[in-house]
């Protein structure tokens, strides 16, 4: 059902007040610390993975097989070639 522009004007009206009206409490802030946590987790994770990699990489370069290599990792060697291999190891 179309609206009228009398119904979108009140209802923009509407949300003015709303937004004029509003006043944050306490309980609206976000402890900054939590996001600098949640945000080094997430570098570190990044830092461990790429390191995983050029290890991968190495190994393969010096002839570990995938199934070698998928058991160090927590995956079948399947797995591990699906994940960190290149097209030339298909």
């Amino acid at each position: 059902m179309p609206r009228t522009i009398k119904d979108i004007l009140d209802h923009a009206d509407e949300l003015a007040k709303r937004f004029e009206d509003y006043e944050p409490s306490a309980t609206d802030e976000r402890d900054p610390a939590v996001f600098a946590e949640l945000r080094r987790a997430v570098l570190s994770r990044s830092d461990a993975e790429r390191s995983i990699r050029d290890a991968v990489k190495h190994a393969r370069e010096h002839g570990y097989s995938w199934a070698f290599i998928g058991s160090l990792v927590g995956t079948s060697g399947e797995a591990a070639r699906q994940r960190y291999g290149h097209k030339q190891d298909a």
